[in-house]
């Protein structure tokens, strides 16, 4: 690949309309700067957003999209293999609505190279935590973030949505690395968001300077005193945009939505108790996701579930598949039809996957444990060429038998997707040493072009 460094910068924001309640200075910014936000009635130009699944624990790729119903008892899974719309290609039998719609996912079932760590870090950084530069390599988003900006300065450009776990490595979200907390992922159900609110405020008293003052006073108080305003004042500026637009929070109210097609996605449904916490309404957040990017966000993560099944006595892998696999198969279908309805299709980009795959032999508890050597993933929309299946594994799905697809290679398709150019496009570290967003060979995925 040919890359020449260009002088780097973000994309330039539109805004046609000011909200004008006075000169309050605030960490540098007069108010009428701080209180930027679009009408709610003016529409932003199309733009491409990537929305990607992290599945928590490393999915069974052998049992979901890969099943092997000829190999051996001890590696063969307990569940039968379904015909999909699209000629030749089977998946399980728990994923009927995904069979049913096959013609618009594209299946990875040689997904390579993950240095089998038991974290997002792989999924949502890119790169491995190997020979990190210092701060750290940033994530997908945060380097989105960086390079392309915000589309609409109340709409944060990257957005973690994960549940709270007893474990923080299944919520991971993607993390800023040496590009810093300016370009950090927005995260609504972290802890202490509730706190991030203007107490008694509306959008008919924001011409009330003295509550938006005393507002103001109380936010920054707080902040100074855990060290919330110790970023960077671009940060400080979106934080302020978000608390003083109602975009956001309008994006994030899924009440909003008619009930038939919150029915769709499967309101109310929560991940299989077992692990942790029960936690929030998972199949909400697949909804949350589409009206997010909708909205103006640029890459949106959520991690959903947790795969993690080694067998007994947590249930075996197929007892907690039973639960997780319909869940996934309904949320995921709903989220890919309801961006084809809306005329998204082509600019959202959808991904699926975990941190690496399973076992080939079943464990004696009934699981299959940690499998670095070969994984899966779902790729959607986009734009891309769908309702094909990319690469092949041997009879014992334990090895790529063809086409090896590398994890870097998918975040390459994801960056073309949102019409960043690999070829020239870097981001400095603490050092101001420039670094290409994937490693020197990593190209797009050829066949989804």
């Amino acid at each position: 690949m040919s890359r020449s460094a260009p002088p780097q910068g973000h994309g330039s924001v539109h805004r046609r309309t000011f909200l004008k309640v006075g000169s309050l200075a605030l960490g540098g910014l007069s108010l009428p700067q701080l209180l930027r936000a679009e009408t709610q009635s003016g529409s932003t130009s199309r733009h491409k957003s990537v929305i990607m699944i992290f599945l928590s624990g490393g999915p069974p790729h052998q049992d979901m999209v890969d099943l092997k119903p000829d190999a051996p008892d001890g590696i063969r899974g307990e569940f039968n293999p379904i015909r999909t719309k699209v000629p030749g290609i089977n998946i399980c039998e728990h994923m009927p609505r995904l069979a049913a719609m096959m013609d618009k996912f594209a299946v990875i079932r040689s997904l390579v190279g993950s240095e089998g760590h038991h974290s997002a870090f792989q999924c949502m950084n890119v790169r491995t935590q190997l020979n990190q530069p210092g701060g750290g390599w940033p994530s997908f988003g945060s380097t989105v973030s960086k390079v392309q900006g915000p589309v609409v300065e109340a709409v944060p450009p990257f957005v973690g949505l994960s549940p709270k776990m007893t474990t923080s490595s299944w919520a991971i979200v993607g993390q800023p690395g040496f590009l810093g907390n300016a370009y950090a992922p927005f995260k609504p159900n972290a802890d202490g968001m509730a706190n991030m609110v203007l107490q008694g405020m509306t959008v008919d008293r924001l011409d009330d300077r003295k509550s938006l003052l005393r507002g103001f006073d109380t936010i920054r108080r707080e902040a100074d005193a855990n060290g919330g305003y110790a970023t960077a004042d671009e940060s400080t500026r979106q934080a302020l945009d978000i608390l003083t637009s109602s975009k956001l929070a309008d994006a994030l109210d899924l009440e909003k939505e008619d009930p038939r097609l919150r029915d769709q996605y499967g309101r109310g449904s929560r991940e299989p108790a077992g692990y942790g916490d029960a936690g929030p309404l998972l199949n909400d957040y697949f909804l949350a996701a589409r009206r997010l990017v909708e909205a103006g966000a640029r890459v949106v993560t959520l991690a959903y579930g947790r795969w993690d099944w080694h067998g007994k006595p947590h249930g075996t892998t197929f007892e907690n598949a039973k639960h997780h696999m319909p869940m996934l198969d309904r949320g995921i279908t709903a989220l890919i039809q309801d961006l084809h309805d809306r005329g998204l299709d082509e600019d959202v980009s959808v991904v699926v996957w975990g941190e690496f795959g399973r076992t080939p032999k079943i464990n004696a508890n009934g699981g299959r444990d940690h499998w670095p050597a070969v994984a899966c993933a779902l790729l959607a929309g986009g734009g891309m060429k769908t309702g094909q299946v990319i690469g092949s594994t041997d009879r014992l799905a334990d090895h790529a038998k063809d086409r090896p697809v590398h994890f870097q290679e998918v975040f390459a398709t994801l960056y073309h997707n949102l019409g960043i150019d690999l070829s020239s496009t870097t981001v400095k570290d603490l050092v101001g040493r420039p670094h290409y967003l994937v490693d020197d060979g990593m190209k797009p995925i050829r066949e989804l072009l």
